[in-house]
């Protein structure tokens, strides 16, 4: 039996350079994750898991390319990219995905847009990733499929292979019902019969699996047992299943000699100082703002920890060419430049501010370094952030502050839960 992986990106990236196309491995979340499942079920295994892996590369490729990144997926990662126009990533990905799905299925309604011509293209990709699949399965196979991407592609090869095991699993929140009928009834009803084509649906937490649940009922009318929803021709099983880190690698890099170096490095830096650290990339979900209002009342109402504690806030560029991230970007900037005026002094600033992708030793080293990790998004599907955290403490040390709102609050009860949108709760739990 092959496993056949789907999802919109790669565990690799290509892009051009005086023409010639470069390659990296993906950091995203989901990219990581699957990779680590991959490795660690290869490893100390005779039978290393017969996969197979089709995505986007990461940007478009001219004809006169598209051998040699197929050549590469094939040698390196055995994938398949599934190579789409710059015009389609436009509407599909930077339109649909990023300006509807993903502000609606964060509880952004108000950011959400509605436009007849991104659903329809969101619709053409998930053709051709179906084309894609079906000319590269064979009929012992089973398919994952991942995440809000491709939602319509399940159904789409339930049509040409009736028996075929599909698996989908949605790494975002999957929102109440009271949000998902924001959009337009034939586009939601698409999406479910989509999620329907699916053998086994997976989310991370039980509170979205009973939110899709609902939405199936309301939308579709089909009502479950205990997770299992019996459509006219076979039963669809719905269950929660919390996604992980590889905790090995983050465990082993923390504790090697090389860490140890940058921390002592870093220390010297912070010396006498404690040190709060958050890394997230870009986005409006990840509350970096509020983060930052929690810090100056705490830096208000306890002047005795002026001079005595920093907060490296790192920030990883992501969808740079959206108006609404480059607005939230230049807040942030402003907001750091105020809460350092206000009191920074020649021999102390209150924040590092990093907006660049650190390394995973640089990582590492901070999560090892760091006496507070503040890990508090307004709404967030799992957080393997927080997860990271802990498995690069081999000392067991350091403060966990993690918002109720994500889905990793669910299992990590012994943090400091807070409210990541009642700002008083941040300086409270730093206190």
């Amino acid at each position: 039996m092959r496993l056949v992986i789907v999802s919109n990106r790669l565990p690799f990236t290509v892009s051009f350079k005086e023409g010639m196309p470069e390659f990296k491995t993906s950091s995203g979340g989901l990219s990581t994750g699957l990779s680590s499942y991959l490795r660690q079920a290869s490893a100390g295994s005779a039978n290393r898991p017969d996969y197979f892996w089709l995505g986007w590369p990461g940007a478009s490729v001219a004809a006169g390319h598209e051998a040699a990144v197929r050549k590469y997926g094939e040698d390196e990662f055995k994938c398949a990219p599934v190579f789409l126009p710059e015009e389609s990533m436009e509407r599909f990905y930077h339109g649909f995905c990023n300006k509807t799905i993903w502000p609606l299925f964060h509880y952004f309604p108000m950011l959400a847009q509605y436009d007849e011509e991104c659903w329809a293209e969101y619709r053409n990709v998930n053709r051709i990733f179906g084309e894609a699949v079906v000319n590269a399965l064979r009929p012992d196979d089973t398919v994952w499929v991942h995440d809000y991407h491709l939602m319509l592609l399940p159904r789409l090869i339930r049509e040409k292979f009736p028996d075929m095991p599909i698996g989908f699993f949605l790494h975002i929140p999957f929102p109440s019902y009271e949000l998902f009928r924001m959009m337009p009834r034939a586009w939601r009803e698409e999406v479910i019969e989509g999620l329907l084509g699916s053998s086994l649906i997976g989310f991370h937490t039980h509170d979205y699996t009973r939110d899709f649940l609902t939405s199936v009922l309301r939308t579709a009318g089909y009502e479950h047992q205990l997770g299992s929803l019996a459509l006219r021709d076979r039963v669809v099983k719905v269950d929660t299943f919390p996604m992980g880190v590889d905790f090995d690698r983050f465990y082993n890099a923390a504790a090697s000699p090389e860490t140890d170096t940058k921390v002592s490095e870093l220390r010297e830096k912070c010396a006498g100082q404690k040190v709060i650290f958050s890394v997230d990339r870009l986005d409006y979900t990840k509350g970096i703002i509020n983060r930052l209002r929690g810090y100056d009342i705490f830096l208000k109402n306890n002047p005795q920890w002026r001079g005595r504690v920093v907060f490296i806030v790192a920030v990883a560029p992501s969808r740079i060419g959206v108006e609404s991230y480059q607005a939230m970007k230049l807040e942030l900037e402003q907001m750091v430049g105020r809460i350092t005026g206000a009191y920074g002094t020649v021999q102390w600033s209150p924040l590092i501010y990093q907006y660049r992708n650190l390394s995973f030793e640089e990582i590492v080293a901070l999560y090892r370094l760091c006496d507070t990790a503040l890990i508090t998004p307004l709404r967030d599907g799992m957080n393997l952030v927080a997860k990271e955290f802990v498995a690069s403490r081999p000392d067991q040390k350091g403060v966990l502050i993690l918002s109720e709102m994500a889905g990793a609050a669910k299992e990590m009860g012994e943090a400091l839960i807070i409210n990541p949108f009642y700002c008083e709760d941040f300086a409270k739990a730093l206190e």
